[in-house]
């Protein structure tokens, strides 16, 4: 196991109900920008919850983050924060609109242009910032990390900061019932993967954070289906939030090597098609198995026998099956996993890796273009 550090400052409030409590989280005397997406807390109640809670405290509200937070919609969202004078920020909604809040409360503390705060400036100061979680997919609501989409640059762009975790995360099972069938199945698949990405690593002696990704990997795949046949089910609909937020809460990447590969191309494929982020991963990560079974054989067989429960053939057999198991899953979730699903053939895979290489070192480290023309024409 390698050296590590670990530190994790995000209370979570767990369960229904929990929106009622928001005011004990926040500074008295706070003035709160509140943001969010689109109308659907205004249609689910969630919204209410809220004002009800903040009763006691100057609120903004800014809507509008996109599903791909974009950098000119934030920068308007943090010119409103200092004319009204807001000092915290509280998100509202699912990773994409508490990514664009982390990138908000960063420009709001930095005296510089924005935009240095993607292209390495460190980011030190961020506003404090809370959220009410009502999407089970990215666990942004319990890490430093964001993405956010930049039109003119035709990019989307990773930044982090040990300032960007939120103060406090309010996780109320109930705000996911209103959701369509295919954001659950995304959601679902989000998670999943997100845990993939970090158990298939080179091997580094971790058996405890093995056990723990294969804890989430084996819970999502029986709560998954649950959820999907039955949106109000509240216990399935409380696993899968939990799992959702340990699967990115830095937890399982403790002590081993991270590759960012996966979700670099899959950004690159978002970015380009318009593709949801769990829709992107689906149709990458089994590829990416396939291409890479020998460099990971030893871990590739561990998941096979642990979770898909495949003892039986030989190495090459039994990877085989997984991957196969692992895109019948995705399937079941309503989740696509070939490009063609998507009407994108292989005259899409030069403009993908043109994407890449105009990146011109906005992210790092750089990738390597053969490998993502093989796993692209394997994902076709």
């Amino acid at each position: 196991m390698r050296n590590f550090s670990y530190y994790n400052p995000t209370r979570i409030l767990f369960g229904a109900g929990q929106i009622a409590g928001l005011a004990q989280q926040i500074p008295a005397g706070s003035r709160v920008l509140v943001t969010h997406g689109g109308g659907s807390i205004l249609q689910n109640g969630v919204w209410q919850e809220v004002e009800q809670a903040l009763a006691a405290y100057r609120v903004t509200r800014f809507a509008g983050i996109e599903a791909n937070p974009q950098y000119s919609t934030l920068l308007r969202a943090a010119e409103l924060a200092r004319r009204t004078g807001c000092d915290f920020i509280l998100a509202v909604g699912g990773g994409s609109v508490i990514d664009g809040s982390k990138f908000i409360a960063a420009v709001l503390a930095y005296p510089g242009e924005p935009f240095d705060l993607l292209c390495g400036t460190p980011i030190r100061r961020a506003l404090p910032l809370g959220c009410v979680a009502t999407l089970a997919a990215s666990g942004s609501e319990c890490n430093p990390h964001g993405v956010l989409g930049h039109a003119d640059l035709q990019a989307r762009l990773a930044f982090s900061s040990p300032c960007l975790y939120p103060r406090f995360a309010i996780l109320d099972p109930c705000t996911t019932f209103s959701l369509p069938p295919r954001q659950i199945g995304n959601g679902v698949v989000a998670s999943f993967v997100h845990t993939l990405e970090q158990y298939l690593s080179f091997p580094a002696n971790t058996p405890l954070q093995d056990r723990q990704a294969e804890g989430l990997l084996l819970t999502l795949l029986e709560e998954g289906p649950k959820a999907v046949a039955n949106p109000l089910d509240y216990a399935s609909r409380a696993n899968l939030m939990w799992c959702a937020s340990q699967a990115r809460s830095g937890l399982l990447a403790c002590g081993s090597a991270q590759d960012d590969s996966l979700g670099l191309l899959g950004r690159q494929l978002s970015l380009l098609y318009h593709l949801d982020h769990a829709q992107s991963l689906a149709l990458l990560l089994p590829a990416l198995l396939g291409e890479y079974r020998a460099e990971c054989l030893a871990k590739q067989l561990q998941y096979a026998e642990r979770v898909w429960g495949l003892r039986h053939g030989g190495p090459e057999q039994r990877i085989a099956a997984a991957i196969r198991a692992t895109e019948g899953f995705f399937r079941r979730m309503g989740v696509a996993t070939r490009l063609s699903a998507h009407g994108l053939d292989a005259e899409a895979i030069p403009e993908v890796l043109a994407q890449l290489q105009r990146r011109d070192g906005l992210e790092q480290p750089p990738i390597d273009l053969e490998a993502c023309e093989r796993i692209l024409l394997r994902a076709l």
